[in-house]
C-alpha cells in the first residue's frame, strides 16, 4: 500500500473506534493485504459472513435504485467511517469515467482529478496499490501537489483510493473520503478491500459483457463526459493534433484559467470558446 502523511491520534469521533497508524505491524505487514488476513487482526467479532450478507442485501435491494455500483458505495459509507464514495472506470490517464459519486464533495474531487490528470485515484490505478492519506492537509510533499492545493477549501480531511483489478487487468478505482482527518482501522480497510473486489466483479460482469479478465467491451460503456470527448474532437480537428495532445491542451487551458475541464469543454461545444483559444 502507498502511505502518505504521519500517524494520527486515534479518531473516536465516528463509529468504528480508534484508527491504527502505520506503526501497527499487522496493518502494514503485507502490501498484498487482503480480506482474510486483515480480519484476523482484531479481537472484535465482525464475521466475514455478516459483512458479505450486508453487502449482498444492498446489491439486491431494487429500492436502492438501478445503479448497482451506487448501492455498493452507499453501503460502504454505512459500514466504514467515511462520508462519501465514488467509483471510476479507467483504461489509462486519458480515458476515465465516473460511474458513481455519492455527493457533491466527492464529485468535485473526481472532477479535479480528471481536470489535472493527477490525484490518489490515478496513483492507485497506476501503482496497483491502495493509496491511503489520513490527513490530506498534513502531507508535506504529495505525489499530486496541484490536486492537494485545489482541495484546500473543500471539506476533505482524508482520502483513500483503491484500484479495481483482477489478476493483470485493471479497470478503475474506488475513492473514499472523510471530512475529518483520521486513519481507517484494519477491519475497515478490510471491508473496503472486499467492496472493491465486489465492485470489480460487478463492473466486469455488468458493463463489459465479457468474461472476467477481459475489458474489450469497455469501449461501449455509456460515457458521462460526452462534452469533453466532443470538445477534444473539436480541438483535434482544428489544431490537427492527436487526441492525447488535445486533452492535454484542454487540461492546460482549464488549469491556467482556474476552471474545470468540464466547464471549458461546455464552452467549446457551445462556441463560447474557439479551439484556437487553446493554441497559446
Amino acid at each position: 500500500m502507498a502511505w502518505a502523511g504521519t500517524p494520527l491520534r486515534p479518531d473516536t469521533s465516528r463509529r468504528g473506534g480508534g484508527h491504527r497508524g502505520p506503526q501497527d505491524r499487522g496493518y502494514l505487514g503485507n502490501r498484498g493485504l487482503r480480506w482474510s488476513t486483515v480480519m484476523g487482526l482484531s479481537g472484535r467479532p465482525e464475521p466475514l459472513d455478516e459483512v458479505r450478507a450486508t453487502i449482498r442485501a444492498a446489491l439486491l435491494d431494487q429500492a436502492g435504485g438501478s445503479n448497482v455500483v451506487g448501492r455498493l458505495c452507499r453501503v460502504c459509507i454505512e459500514l466504514i467511517p467515511v462520508d462519501g464514495a465514488s467509483v471510476s472506470v479507467m483504461t489509462d490517464g486519458n480515458n476515465r469515467e465516473v460511474v458513481y459519486a455519492s455527493d457533491e464533495v466527492i464529485g468535485h474531487v473526481e472532477a479535479v482529478q480528471f481536470s489535472l490528470g493527477e490525484g490518489p485515484c490515478f496513483e492507485a490505478f497506476q501503482s496497483r496499490r491502495p493509496v491511503l492519506v489520513p490527513d490530506l492537509a498534513a502531507v508535506a510533499a504529495p505525489s499530486w501537489p496541484l490536486f492537494a492545493a485545489e482541495l484546500i477549501d473543500w471539506p476533505v480531511g482524508a482520502i483513500f483510493a483503491f484500484p479495481l483489478q483482477t489478476g493483470a487487468v485493471r479497470i478503475g478505482a474506488m475513492d473514499l473520503y472523510r471530512r475529518q482527518p483520521g486513519w481507517l482501522s484494519a477491519e475497515q480497510i478490510a471491508i473496503a478491500l472486499y467492496a472493491v473486489d465486489v465492485a470489480t466483479v460487478v463492473l466486469l460482469g455488468s458493463y463489459t459483457g465479457s468474461p472476467e479478465g477481459s475489458i474489450a467491451g469497455w469501449v461501449d460503456f455509456p460515457l458521462r463526459r460526452g462534452q469533453v470527448h466532443q470538445a477534444t474532437g473539436m480541438v483535434m480537428a482544428a489544431l490537427r493534433i492527436p487526441a492525447e495532445q488535445a486533452l492535454v491542451r484542454l487540461r492546460g487551458f482549464a488549469f491556467a484559467a482556474g476552471r474545470l475541464v468540464d466547464e471549458v469543454a461546455d464552452d467549446l461545444v457551445a462556441r463560447r470558446l474557439s479551439p484556437f483559444d487553446l493554441d497559446g
